[in-house]
């Protein structure tokens, strides 16, 4: 039971009537956990199995595209001067409308190798898209047309200072709200209209200030809340009216904490960058939240968000290794031989695990606990791939630095049950 609650239902975001269980609606998937529900995958890579079906050149981009019916939706920074979102149709590649605007950001000269360009994945209800531009702006797009609905200008809105490596925090929708982290703070809006209903975890700004991290909706100790990463402490709010729950300070190298929590049943942990991999326990005493460190291991994550399958979590590490590690204890059952490039987005369905290489390196492997179960692995391109990989029932959409391609499942024989 623990196993089909840990993969599939805990912290479930709901989605609203406009949305299709098959659409790969916001970062890391429907239910923000790098989970997908839909048609299985071969055991193979190759183009037997695997066929590029279109190829469009864009401008760079870190953002994942993502899916609503028929359309898929990606971003890129244009002339070093412009942020542009564009509908694509999702199974031709055909342009539908593009959206623009002024806000390009030239981040601090040590972060210059991964990029000035727009780093945030959009999110959608089914009807608005809300994207999150470099300089701290928050833009609510109509889904059909592409008009443009509203825009929240954090610096503005806030009187804080344009964050230095750019608006990062991927938007979360859900009911009638959305949430993000930007403006130095976390906070809650209207989706429809753009009016801020609460703000919470101001930092006050200063050169680090801007967070790396993207929030998450889950239940914890019976309670259905918002989890947020700051650079220095995870926290659990409340979704009404943004009062603090619980927080715990969470250590990590010039405040890099970057993955999204991960959550299973009452238990969640992070991985920070020149920190530790920590298990924490969420739980009522006395009518408060408390939090309490359950576990602790040495290794260290960087920028990839682990994904959950029976209760184990796979992760990639600084070190560019794949660590299995049991969330309800931290016990480590395995860390890989190999390294590999210094990002993965990962996703999961069923036992089976595709791993998206910043290298352009796409991976599928087996959840194992005793071992690295490499099923197959394919070189996609040449160009980096840091955007987070989407996933639909017929196949992948990849955003390469320079271009979005569209591959299809062309052979399933291969397919096992669900387990």
């Amino acid at each position: 039971m623990m196993d089909k609650v840990c993969a599939t239902l805990l912290g479930l975001v709901l989605m609203p009537p406009a949305l299709q269980a098959a659409d790969w609606p916001q970062w890391r998937g429907p239910e923000r956990n790098g989970q997908f529900v839909g048609a299985g995958w071969p055991e193979r890579l190759d183009a037997n199995h695997l066929g590029q079906v279109w190829r469009v050149e864009l401008g760079p981009s870190y953002s994942g595209p993502i899916t609503v019916g028929d359309r898929v939706f990606t971003t890129e920074t244009k002339d070093a001067k412009y942020e542009v979102v564009t509908a694509f149709n999702r199974h031709t590649g055909e342009p539908l409308w593009r959206s623009q605007w002024e806000g390009a950001l030239r981040v601090p000269f040590f972060a210059k190798s991964n990029g000035d360009w727009i780093r945030a994945t959009p999110a959608s209800d089914g009807e608005s898209l809300f994207v999150a531009g470099m300089r701290d702006v928050l833009v609510c797009l109509e889904v059909q047309s592409g008009e443009e609905r509203w825009r929240l200008d954090c610096v503005e809105e806030f009187d804080t200072p344009v964050p230095d490596f750019g608006f990062v925090c991927s938007p979360l929708v859900d009911g009638e709200a959305v949430y993000v982290q930007a403006g130095a703070s976390l906070f809650k809006l209207n989706k429809r209209t753009g009016e801020v209903l609460w703000r919470t975890l101001q930092d006050g700004g200063g050169m680090w200030e801007g967070v790396f991290s993207s929030p998450v909706i889950r239940t914890l100790a019976g309670k259905r809340q918002l989890i947020a990463l700051t650079r220095a402490k995870l926290a659990g709010v409340e979704l009404a009216d943004g009062q603090l729950l619980w927080e715990q300070p969470v250590k990590a190298f010039r405040g890099m904490n970057i993955l999204t929590p991960v959550v299973c049943e009452d238990l969640l942990f992070t991985s920070s960058y020149g920190g530790k991999t920590i298990g924490y326990e969420v739980f009522k005493s006395g009518g408060r939240f408390q939090v309490a460190e359950a576990w602790q291991h040495k290794a260290q994550g960087y920028m990839s968000t682990p994904v959950v399958v029976d209760t184990v979590a796979y992760t990639h590490l600084r070190s560019q290794r794949i660590m299995a590690i049991e969330v309800a204890t931290g016990r480590e059952l395995w860390t890989s031989d190999k390294s590999f490039g210094k990002y993965w987005s990962l996703v999961a369905r069923g036992d089976r695990l595709l791993a998206l290489d910043q290298r352009g390196l796409l991976l599928l492997f087996r959840a194992n606990k005793e071992k690295f179960d490499l099923l197959d692995q394919r070189q996609l391109t040449d160009q980096e791939t840091w955007a987070h990989l989407a996933v639909t029932n017929d196949g992948l959409l990849v955003r390469e630095l320079n271009a979005l391609t569209a591959y299809a499942w062309v052979n399933r024989r291969e397919v096992q049950p669900t387990p």
